[in-house]
């Protein structure tokens, strides 16, 4: 096979230009079915205790924000052929280290509630019998293997939670519907103003997951109606989290603030469990692999973050050592359960405004045409090559 056909001229062949990592199908998948996971553990019963029956009102806050954001990204890639990362690193040069470095420490900081969360949920939802100290650890080795997969992974991994979300959420919510009652959530705008805002900072962490649809939005290939094809897949895990958050308060009203890794919870008062047995329990095992799924996906951008500080393509020994050391630091946070939750939804939460909401606006200010362009476009073109062999 002639190998010069592949080699790039000025302008890239056409062929090269399309996407070779991840398309925006996977991105909206993503966006749809993948990011929602992580928002129906406790973030319902953090909104009912602090908001109450308005609990709707912090979450579309958060979701409108969230769009504007990733909106600005999609409008960014749009006005080049060029994916955003090289844009990216051809504005930055040798300032993209820096990045690399705060945005590694930042998905870190950012994985830190979701693995806390995971923890104790398995805990309680798999375990009869008090669990061992390392019973969490088989999750790391799992988390290890996932992170040392590329974007393509990540993309098929959207692929796959259309059937592993979709079809589990909407049996355990339709199980839930015989026993709500809706009035809970009225009268609207019946909470305290400054509860709300309470419930929207308390909930910053949980909701600033925008951010992790970027990293896939900058090494698209931005095509024609991309961007509405992926602002219609948040739009639609918007939608679904909105409407649990709704179906979970109608089915607990007041002690809603009370109830814990609320999917576990929702579908167990179904009155036909009574003749059939728990098969709701089925559901939330479906969900349960969606949401560890959701809880790597952080790990994954450190571990992409920390080879490209180091200039290294060794992903499979920082992924190890990665997850060797979250590991350590789970078994020694988790004594500190409440300290760290308080610590990192109140005090921290202004650093997910920035990381999440403030700095991704900045591609809105990157040239069109960099530099150095054919060198960035033969780059990434034998990058692209690279990828599929």
């Amino acid at each position: 096979m002639q190998i010069s056909r592949f080699l790039p001229t000025n302008p890239v062949p056409k062929p090269l230009l399309r996407n070779r990592e991840i398309n925006a199908r996977q991105i909206a998948f993503a966006a749809a079915f993948l990011l929602p996971a992580g928002k129906l553990l406790e973030v319902p019963s953090i909104l009912a205790r602090h908001a109450g029956g308005d609990l709707l009102l912090p979450a579309v806050l958060h979701f409108l924000i969230q769009a504007l954001v990733i909106l600005a990204v999609l409008y960014a890639a749009s006005k080049s052929n060029l994916p955003l990362i090289e844009r990216i690193k051809s504005a930055l040069g040798k300032m993209i280290y820096p990045l690399y470095t705060l945005y590694a420490l930042y998905f870190f900081l950012s994985a830190v509630l979701p693995l806390l969360d995971a923890e104790k949920f398995i805990y309680a939802t798999y375990f009869d019998t008090a669990p061992t100290l390392f019973s969490f650890g088989v999750f790391f080795l799992f988390s290890a293997f996932v992170c040392t997969k590329g974007i393509k992974a990540i993309g098929r991994c959207g692929d796959l939670c259309l059937f592993l979300f979709l079809i589990p959420f909407l049996a355990l919510s339709f199980m839930a519907l015989s026993e709500t009652n809706f009035s809970h959530l009225l009268p609207f705008f019946g909470t305290k103003l400054s509860k709300s805002l309470i419930a929207f900072s308390r909930t910053t962490p949980h909701f600033s997951d925008g951010v992790l649809l970027l990293p896939l939005i900058a090494n698209l290939r931005y095509e024609e109606k991309d961007g509405a094809k992926i602002m219609s897949g948040y739009g639609c895990g918007a939608l679904l989290t909105l409407f649990f958050l709704a179906v979970f308060y109608a089915l607990f009203g007041s002690l809603a603030g009370r109830e814990h890794y609320a999917f576990t919870k929702i579908g167990q008062y179904f009155p036909a469990l009574s003749v059939v047995g728990r098969i709701d329990l089925l559901f939330v095992y479906f969900l349960s692999v969606v949401l560890l799924f959701y809880t790597c996906l952080p790990l994954q951008y450190v571990t992409y973050s920390i080879c490209g500080l180091c200039k290294t393509e060794r992903k499979t020994l920082t992924a190890a050592l990665l997850n060797f050391a979250l590991l350590i630091f789970i078994l020694f946070l988790n004594r500190h359960y409440n300290a760290i939750y308080s610590l990192i939804s109140g005090k921290l939460a202004p650093l997910f405004w920035l990381f999440a909401d403030l700095l991704p606006l900045f591609t809105l200010l990157l040239p069109k045409n960099p530099k150095n362009r054919q060198k960035t476009e033969n780059e990434g073109t034998m990058y692209a090559l690279k990828l599929e062999k």
